[in-house]
């Protein structure tokens, strides 16, 4: 049997640990080109869209001709005018049978103007009451939004979703 050499296995684990941590010269001369070459900055980020702008009551204070149309394909209008006050008192949908509503509930929430209306007798739906909520933003000269319309009704279609437009009444 071989008497082994005191310190070998330390001096193999050593060589083994350096041949792994050590570079080729080729490695080397690459990493110092690149340490030496110019940093270029990378290009800036795009910009991101500024954020839409706050809309307040007064922004849209006036008269506006409305006109909702449900979402699901019917292409009956349902036209009213929609006066909107500078704050939250005063407003009104003014239909066209002379049917005059006042809006509660609105306010100016970041680009947006929320009301509620109702309940009152339907002017979609004969003998049926209905309660408003409807969402509205500013695009251009235009008032443009959501209304969504809760019948007091057993029936599964209680509910309907109408696209709103509108622009300022002369």
């Amino acid at each position: 049997m071989r008497k082994p050499i005191p310190g070998l296995g330390r001096l193999l684990c050593c060589v083994t640990v350096l041949a792994a941590c050590a570079k080729s010269d080729a490695g080397r001369a690459a990493d110092s080109a690149a340490a030496a070459a110019p940093v270029t900055p990378s290009p800036a980020p795009a910009a991101t869209p500024a954020a839409a702008t706050p809309l307040s009551l007064a922004d849209v204070a006036g008269k506006w001709n409305m006109r909702s149309v449900p979402e699901s394909g019917d292409t009956t209008p349902t036209t009213y005018v929609l006066t909107a006050a500078s704050d939250a008192s005063g407003w009104k949908l003014t239909f066209p049978n002379g049917l005059t509503v006042p809006a509660k509930g609105v306010m100016a929430a970041g680009d947006s103007v929320v009301t509620d209306a109702g309940p009152y007798a339907s002017v979609r739906r004969k003998g049926v009451q209905v309660t408003t909520h409807s969402v509205f933003r500013r695009q251009g000269a235009q008032l443009v939004g959501t209304t969504v319309a809760h019948y007091k009704t057993t029936g599964p279609d209680s509910v309907l979703r109408l696209r709103s437009e509108g622009t300022r009444a002369p």
